[in-house]
């Protein structure tokens, strides 16, 4: 993932930049420092480690719980920063918020519309079955029913295939929409992320 060798890690006084990103949302979660010893003990557990200059080694969330789970490492051309994606267990902020990048009384930007999604859907899936029959959902009846789901991607299908023949721009967009909702809500009751689908288009795209 990582050749800890080619950081350059004497630019910056033995500490390298750096930047974690949640690999689902596309969110700039926290800006921190790592030097060789916090990024060995990274990619040796799969879950961030930074360096405090007040604590030392840290492994994010070993008190909290909001850990973050390594997706990939990537370094910049210099070799002296480093982009973590991460799939965050809780807020990477110490007050609480998601991300440490928000201003008070200010909205964070949108959130993309599909992470948002396939976040909603991760939730339903989540839920026990007792919490899931005192709140019932569409996305967990899916869930539940196998045969009922892959009818509902055969007949939103058609509804575009139809709407496309029909040269129907405004009901292809929303036949559209209705289509990636179920084919994400399939996806999902086999393990399968939104991350997942990006990372195989990405392999094709590279190949």
């Amino acid at each position: 993932m990582l050749d800890l060798d080619t950081i350059d890690f004497r630019k910056g006084g033995g500490l390298v930049s750096v930047v974690a990103q949640d690999a689902t949302t596309g969110d700039v979660l926290m800006v921190a420092f790592a030097d060789r010893e916090a990024l060995d003990a990274t990619l040796r557990t799969g879950e961030m480690h930074y360096h405090s200059r007040t604590r030392g080694l840290w492994h994010k969330g070993a008190t909290s719980g909001a850990t973050q789970k390594v997706v990939s490492l990537t370094a910049d051309c210099d070799a002296d920063a480093i982009l973590a994606r991460v799939v965050p267990a809780g807020p990477a902020c110490h007050t609480g918020a998601a991300t440490c990048f928000t201003t008070p009384g200010v909205l964070p930007p949108p959130a993309d519309a599909f992470a948002e999604l396939d976040a909603t859907i991760a939730a339903r899936a989540a839920m026990d079955a007792a919490a899931a029959a005192h709140s019932p959902s569409y996305t967990r009846k899916l869930l539940d029913d196998r045969n009922l789901r892959l009818k509902k991607i055969g007949e939103e299908a058609a509804e575009l295939v139809l709407a496309c023949a029909d040269q129907d721009p405004e009901r292809a967009a929303s036949e559209g929409a209705d289509l990636l909702y179920h084919t994400m809500v399939a996806l999902r009751a086999l393990g399968i992320r939104l991350g997942d689908v990006r990372e195989e288009l990405a392999r094709r795209a590279a190949g």
